[in-house]
């Protein structure tokens, strides 16, 4: 099946996943707040969790793609493995004394225990001599010359599918910007992705600072809505180039661009709402009160590809629920709120109770820790999938941020709307 994501709920037929390994295990007190976890995981434990939930959508009859798995295929052929190296494993991270010699000693690894290298990182002490130099030997064995990425777990930031499309997400946090390298490799190299869909953005490797962009801010809510929120991870200007991007390919007929507070708390718009049926959103009270939305669309000159700057039409939303209705499509949006109370709300919001996966219309992964939102989702109809939660959240992210749906099916269109959107 081709690639093609056209909206949250469509029954999910491929994913992809990472499960998490090596670069949990470089955790330490010291380096945990910089690579963006709150707290050290129990990595086996955190394994087990990610195996019930890779289980839990194989059981629903998900094609389920590992990471790990993808990277090794694309890496088979020894000219893309020497590419990709040369091209993390530079003067600049390396030194220029030291560079050969790490290029040297990944290219000889075998492909799985590069790839484990490539995720989990490298240090002075695993390369054989590089502790007698200069650089090896001030920075010390335990210092990284590939730094781990502790984030792969979270798929869904890197790489986000828009209708047959993908954005190659470039990051905002130093921690994660060595993913998108690893994310392209895949999709050049791999025969299943080769050529086989447009980017539309993030396909070169120019730094996109500050117009960056990640994954978990992207609901595709419609073909023809794609909601975008602007958070401390997702730029203006990003999302007003994807925007023109989108319009010029005909890939949807507006944007939501929904501001948020830039607050860990609020890193991604899929960490205060997600879509859970065809009429109905997962939504922290908050949200309405906190949040500013506009409605982008293409000006009276549509953008095309050599006119990717004409103008748009921007129109600030009075309300944010109505807005949401009007990118699903539907009259009436049905809102479940997090949690019981103000203070259950803010618990579960933290703990990614709005951070479903849905399977199909009605049906959503959620981490089990969140009582209250699950019951509450569960009396409005939902069915939610449980998955144990005790070490995967500890770096904030719930089923969605784990998951990076490839293909979906399509949603049987709605009735058409009474009133004319905003």
């Amino acid at each position: 099946m081709r690639p093609r994501v056209t909206s949250e709920i469509g029954r999910l037929r491929e994913v992809v996943v990472h499960r998490p390994g090596l670069e949990l295990r470089r955790l330490t007190p010291a380096n945990k707040d910089g690579l963006l976890f709150d707290e050290l995981v129990w990595v086996g434990k955190a394994q087990e969790e990610h195996d019930g939930f890779a289980a839990t959508l194989e059981a629903e009859g998900v094609h389920v793609r590992r990471f790990a798995d993808l990277l090794r295929s694309a890496l088979a052929d020894e000219e893309v493995r020497r590419e990709l190296i040369d091209g993390i494993a530079t003067a600049d991270t390396c030194g220029s004394e030291l560079v050969d010699r790490v290029r040297g000693h990944l290219v000889d690894l075998p492909v799985s225990e590069l790839v484990t290298h490539l995720t989990g990182g490298l240090t002075v002490a695993e390369v054989p001599g590089a502790g007698d130099g200069f650089v090896g030997g001030v920075l010390g064995s335990a210092a990284f010359l590939l730094p781990p990425l502790p984030n792969m777990v979270f798929t869904r930031d890197p790489s986000a599918w828009v209708g047959g499309g993908v954005i190659l997400s470039p990051m905002h946090k130093t921690a994660r910007q060595a993913e998108r390298r690893l994310w392209q490799t895949v999709y050049t190299h791999h025969p299943d992705f080769a050529a086989r869909a447009p980017t539309w953005y993030g396909g070169d490797d120019r730094d996109y600072a500050p117009a960056t962009v990640e994954g978990g801010d992207v609901l595709v809510l419609s073909p023809e809505c794609v909601a975008v929120g602007l958070s401390e991870r997702t730029h203006p200007i990003a999302v007003e180039n994807l925007a023109a991007e989108l319009f010029a390919a005909g890939a949807c007929a507006w944007v939501l661009a929904i501001d948020l507070p830039k607050a860990r708390q609020t890193m991604h718009l899929d960490t205060v709402m997600t879509v859970v049926d065809a009429d109905a959103m997962v939504l922290w009270p908050r949200v309405p009160q906190l949040c500013t939305a506009y409605r982008i669309e293409p000006g009276d000159r549509p953008a095309t590809p050599a006119r990717a700057g004409a103008r748009m039409r921007v129109t600030e939303q009075p309300d944010l629920v109505r807005a949401l209705a009007d990118g699903l499509g539907v009259d009436h949006l049905r809102v479940v709120g997090t949690g019981e109370d103000e203070v259950a709300s803010d618990r579960e919001q933290w703990d990614d109770g709005n951070n479903t996966l849905a399977l199909r219309p009605g049906v959503v992964v959620a981490y089990e820790r969140n009582v209250d939102t699950n019951r509450r989702l569960s009396e409005a109809g939902i069915e939610v999938l449980e998955i144990e939660s005790f070490e995967l959240p500890r770096g904030r992210g719930g089923p969605r941020c784990m998951s990076c749906p490839v293909v979906r099916d399509a949603v049987e269109p709605a009735a058409p709307l009474t009133q004319a959107p905003r």
